[in-house]
């Protein structure tokens, strides 16, 4: 087969690269420019062409050519806007989640059948996660995606969203390995980002800090901070865009610590409740829209472990339509025990043992 990798220059999409030819696989790489240099450069370390010479030196090492593929104008219409939009409505968003869906598995993709038509079988990438082709009616693949065995670096819950089309065209060859095990490969390929750390933060952003991306786009916008039991007044805020459900730090509240319960954007208040109080505030019970199911859609009521954010760790839930109906637009959530960290517009994923069964935004 013929494979297009996406090729980041870190060490994990690195080691995904050497591993696609070790298979014998023919292999391009494709390096997606989509850093907002031009627009937030002045806010920080912006390190895309940092990025781009390891993706070079990568390929030059293992002899495969790259493309540069410029892709801000996708970036910004499909998840810098959401983004912000998601803040402004005073909801958490999960931009990540929505990278996966809409650029590196769909821009990407159609950019590539529309400029290297029938070439490259499948897109390989750097993700924790595997993908279980089945046929579940003769002549109709279905394609599973599979937990990570590594609990800590297991990325299906950023890919929560793919369309069974997608996952058809998916190549995740780090699948079954820990993290410990990627470090091991990369000095054993001698890669020149062998030693590099992990990239941490939103894709996008890169270096640039979150809060003054959020500055440079919403500004500020001051208003109360209230303590849930009593009402009162307990400080102010520069604007509730900047703070998210379960959040601790930045409050800058005497006598913590104090947890962001609530926010509510047409008042621009903040609620928290201190740590001794969080207990009694926080919900087992929450509603989910905009389902989406890459295996079949539960008849009903159905038991699931469930992730609402990306961590290790999970609950055990119960999953219900709200109107009796698979089809209904609104589904409700029970878990077995409460969580104060329950965010409106954070994704929630459901699993069955390995399988990621689908996922829903949490309301």
């Amino acid at each position: 087969m013929k494979i297009a990798v996406l090729l980041s220059g870190g060490v994990d999409s690195s080691v995904a690269l050497r591993r696609v030819l070790d298979t014998g696989h023919e292999a391009t790489a494709f390096y997606l420019k989509i850093w907002l240099e031009d627009e937030l450069a002045f806010l920080g370390e912006c390190p895309w062409e940092e990025d781009l010479q390891y993706a070079r030196a990568v390929c030059e090492q293992a002899h495969v050519p790259l493309e540069v593929v410029p892709f801000q104008r996708q970036y910004r219409e499909r998840i810098v806007d959401y983004t912000v939009r998601e803040l402004k409505a005073g909801r958490t968003p999960s931009s990540d989640v929505l990278c996966n869906r809409e650029i590196k598995f769909g821009a990407f993709l159609d950019w590539l059948d529309e400029t290297h038509p029938g070439v490259y079988d499948k897109v390989a990438s750097g993700h924790y996660a595997r993908v279980e082709e089945r046929t579940a009616q003769p002549g109709k693949p279905h394609f599973r995606l599979l937990r990570n065995p590594d609990p800590v670096k297991d990325q299906t819950y950023f890919l929560c969203r793919l369309t069974q089309a997608q996952l058809a065209r998916c190549l995740f060859p780090l699948g079954e390995l820990t993290k410990s095990e990627v470090r091991a490969l990369a000095a054993r390929y001698a890669l020149p980002n062998q030693d590099r750390p992990d990239s941490q933060g939103i894709c996008f952003l890169g270096r640039i800090p979150f809060d003054e991306f959020i500055h440079h786009h919403l500004g500020e916008q001051p208003g109360d901070i209230r303590e849930a039991e009593t009402g009162k007044v307990l400080g102010q805020h520069r604007g509730y865009w900047f703070h998210t459900i379960g959040q601790r730090k930045g409050l800058g509240l005497s006598g913590g610590p104090w947890y962001v319960v609530a926010k509510d954007a047409a008042t621009n208040t903040l609620t928290v409740s201190h740590k001794e109080d969080l207990p009694t505030l926080a919900p087992d019970r929450f509603q989910v829209t905009d389902l989406h199911w890459i295996e079949e859609t539960p008849d009903g009521e159905r038991t699931f472990d469930l992730k609402v954010r990306h961590a290790a760790g999970h609950h055990r839930g119960t999953v219900r339509p709200v109107l009796e109906s698979p089809n209904a637009e609104t589904w409700e959530v029970q878990l077995d025990e409460p969580d104060s960290g329950l965010a409106p517009g954070q994704f929630v994923v459901f699993y069955d043992g390995a399988v990621c069964w689908g996922s829903g935004v949490i309301g």
